[in-house]
């Protein structure tokens, strides 16, 4: 199917639909789009002389949307690229993968830091809006800003090779707050901090909290004074605890948290993006040597220690009330598998209708854009559909045969 100007008026029909809120799907529906917008839904809508586009027994869904993606990221190299690799060549890696996420239903991206010198995410994203490149729309924190010897300081791994600091790094109130202020001008949509050690860096520990408490507290505070919201990358419990008293609007990870911290994020309105795959994925492993083949052997002694305490979490995240929000860390895995935290969070005790929300309704009013993540009359036109029913088989997810961008038909396989 080729793309089809959003001037003149759509009408897409299928016998079944997801609003993005409801707790079952509707039976027949009829959208109208026009310039970019949904218009009308109903159960028939005025056609005019608009093309028609009928999806027969499809289920037709909003768009996807992944709150926690890195799309510079390569993860057969993710670090030495970054020191030899010129910005150019990692940004023109990045564009068949932003391609593949809408071709599979992501319409839209949050983007959670590259490690590249220059803000090469934001390059992207400002590419994307203009319409010169392929892919979601992307909302952009263009670096992890990292107390040294942080998760994100890539230094000791990479600087007696290269002689030089690898990464955003920060130490005290009034140094963070200039990293801060410095990432805004650049113009990112967010900010991300470490706020804990992590699993594939061998200088840190998950469970460490790596910023003090004032020193998150300057963090948020400078980004909020300039209207930029803030997420951390947090395992340990004290990390995400110290992250929620500081006023983040997400948790990345979260997997270490405890129950009672996860009722503290829930009373002060702060999501979780739980980045499930990637944790289950490892510990499904953790005796497979050929899966850890190449990696460090820090991160499986890691999974070894801390893997009780994970699975309890994703039992306690499954188990409250929390706002879960679809991330998966793409990058750090082959992107095209990103589709896979659909049925880790259900296996992790999360309903179907929990985590599809988490990837429409709940991931836009974590990005704060109502107009996504929704199919109702005036919303932006992302709209995917799919043969199966992932109410009744979350892997149907992954059967994304028809999407629609902007208004914007990019890809379909119609009924005759």
């Amino acid at each position: 199917m080729t793309a089809t100007a959003s001037r003149e008026t759509v009408v897409l029909v299928a016998e079944r639909s997801w609003d993005g809120l409801a707790e079952t799907p509707s039976g027949h529906t009829e959208i109208a789009v026009r310039g970019g917008r949904i218009t009308e839904v109903g159960d028939h809508v005025e056609r005019g002389a608009g093309q028609v586009v009928d999806l027969g027994e499809r289920m037709l869904l909003p768009g996807f949307i992944d709150c926690h993606i890195h799309t510079t990221m390569d993860p057969s190299a993710l670090l030495t690229a970054f020191a030899a690799d010129p910005a150019t060549v990692i940004a023109l890696r990045a564009l068949p993968v932003l391609r593949d996420l809408l071709d599979r239903g992501f319409t839209t991206v949050r983007d959670l830091a590259t490690f590249a010198d220059q803000p090469i995410t934001l390059y992207l994203r400002d590419a994307l809006a203009q319409g010169l490149i392929t892919g979601p729309r992307m909302l952009v924190a263009p670096h992890l800003i990292s107390a040294r010897g942080a998760h994100g300081d890539l230094s000791t791994l990479l600087a007696p090779e290269y002689g030089r600091e690898i990464g955003v790094l920060a130490d005290g109130p009034a140094a963070i707050t200039r990293a801060v202020r410095e990432e805004i001008r650049a113009s990112a949509d967010w900010i991300k901090f470490g706020a804990t050690g992590g699993f594939g860096t061998p200088t840190d520990d998950p469970g460490q909290a790596t910023y003090s408490q004032a020193e998150m507290d300057s963090l948020v505070a400078t980004a909020a004074d300039l209207g930029v919201p803030c997420t951390p990358h947090a395992y340990g419990d004290e990390g995400v605890a110290r992250a929620v008293r500081a006023g983040v609007r997400s948790i990345e990870h979260g997997n270490l948290a405890s129950a009672e911290t996860l009722s503290l994020m829930q009373r002060q309105g702060v999501f979780l993006v739980p980045t499930q795959f990637m944790v289950v994925d490892a510990l499904d492993h953790l005796d497979d040597d050929d899966y850890w083949q190449g990696k460090d052997p820090a991160e499986r002694e890691k999974f070894h220690r801390y893997a009780d305490q994970l699975r309890d979490s994703a039992r306690n995240v499954a188990a409250s009330d929390v706002r879960i929000a679809f991330g998966t860390d793409a990058g750090m895995f082959p992107h095209h598998r990103n589709g896979n935290e659909f049925p880790a969070m259900v296996e992790s005790g999360v309903t179907p209708l929990r985590a599809l929300r988490a990837a429409t309704s709940t991931a836009a009013d974590l990005l704060q854009r109502p107009d996504l993540g929704r199919i109702r009359s005036g919303a932006t036109a992302d709209l995917i559909a799919l043969p199966g029913d992932p109410f009744d088989d979350i892997n149907a997810t992954t059967g994304v045969d028809f999407v629609m961008h902007d208004g914007t038909l990019h890809r379909g396989t119609v009924p005759a």
